[in-house]
């Protein structure tokens, strides 16, 4: 596949909503329970969009670090707190990165584990859509109807089509009166303590590590070389990029940012392949954090959850596919306690069985063989 400079077309902004699925619920919960400055939360994701964007040439996402938000949100941390595990993360992983330590731990781990992380982060995404759904049955299966239909249509995406149908939902359901008047907002310069910084590692950081290099590193390295083959973008890339972003973005409002293997593949499947994707949603984020910044919680709280669970329980399935390239035999039992241990307990406990089962089925056949 030959890439593009630049494209903008309906399929890329179709593409760039793909992952909204993954930004609403946490951004929501950043914003009203962690009292997060929309204006700097999303001009900042929108600039970081736009930049990746220009320095990979492909869609790449930017999202929320997982259970670092959900922490967040939980304990209700003070925006300082989250400002200070984003620069916290950010110093880990230009360590990783500048130690070469992510590119030993992307070469030592097999294709059947890294399928086993895709294929668990399927099942996840798709039992949340199912949650989803159920919040209104009928809307989500016609949701689900137009996502099969429209999804590769070029002239009627199947993700503007929803969004379009969640804002008449909206209209009929005269919830935009609850939702403020556009208002230009600005955001100043953000600060945090050392200890800060020590606390959110003690509570989140430490272990957010294991997933973002399991999903936001090494899973989303192999989509890439899946999706695009030419392309020759490496793990240690990846951690530059999350070292970096995460040292800059606390001080001007950002989050704790990260790639992911989720968001990638909702992305490609609603439409992404070239790096229009990242510039039409870095500039709807900018415009969505300087003009409605006052107004951006209430407008994700009402937009149709079923619509988002759609769009969701279609990447989820998409995601189990991969666990098609593993081959039955060897390569199948590591796969298969990957999804099993990472379903019951967490994604590094399933990571680790994996890789052990994988080495000791190794050393079994090497005995064999001696």
């Amino acid at each position: 596949m030959k890439i593009k400079s630049f494209e903008f077309n309906l399929r890329e902004l179709a593409g760039s909503m793909g992952d909204f699925g993954t930004l609403f619920p946490l951004a929501i919960g950043y914003i009203v329970v962690c009292g997060l400055n929309p204006a700097g939360f999303l001009v900042m994701m929108g600039i970081t969009n736009i930049v990746t964007g220009l320095i990979y040439r492909l869609p790449m996402p930017i999202e929320p670090m997982k259970i670092i938000a959900i922490v967040a949100i939980a304990q209700h941390w003070t925006p300082s707190m989250i400002y200070a595990s984003g620069f916290g993360m950010g110093m880990i992983w230009i360590i990783l990165a500048s130690t070469g330590m992510i590119d030993w731990v992307a070469k030592a781990t097999p294709n059947s584990v890294i399928r086993g992380i895709q294929v668990t982060l399927g099942i996840l995404i798709t039992i949340e859509a199912y949650r989803m759904i159920s919040t209104w049955w009928l809307i989500g299966i016609i949701s689900i109807f137009i996502v099969l239909l429209l999804r590769q249509n070029r002239y009627a995406p199947a993700v503007i089509v929803l969004m379009v149908l969640g804002i008449v939902i909206m209209i009929l359901k005269r919830q935009f009166v609850q939702i403020s008047p556009p208002v230009l907002s600005y955001h100043t310069f953000t600060s945090f303590s050392i200890n800060e910084v020590g606390q959110t590692l003690l509570l989140a950081g430490f272990a957010q590590i294991p997933l973002t290099a399991i999903n936001a590193t090494i899973a989303t390295t192999s989509l890439i070389k899946t999706y695009w083959p030419e392309r020759e973008i490496s793990a240690r890339q990846l951690a530059w990029n999350q070292g970096i972003m995460n040292i800059i973005l606390p001080f001007l409002g950002g989050m704790p940012t990260c790639h992911g293997a989720r968001g990638l593949a909702g992305q490609y499947y609603f439409g992404a392949r070239i790096r229009g994707t990242n510039m039409i949603e870095g500039l709807i984020e900018i415009v969505m954090g300087l003009f409605l910044a006052a107004s951006i919680a209430s407008l994700f709280a009402v937009f149709p959850r079923a619509i988002i669970g759609a769009m969701m329980f279609m990447v989820g399935l998409e995601l189990t596919k991969f666990g098609r390239d593993v081959r039955l035999g060897k390569e199948m039992i590591p796969m298969m306690i990957t999804v099993i241990v990472a379903l019951i307990t967490n994604m590094f406990f399933g990571f680790l069985s994996g890789l052990t089962a994988h080495y000791l089925i190794l050393g079994v056949i090497k005995n064999k063989e001696e």
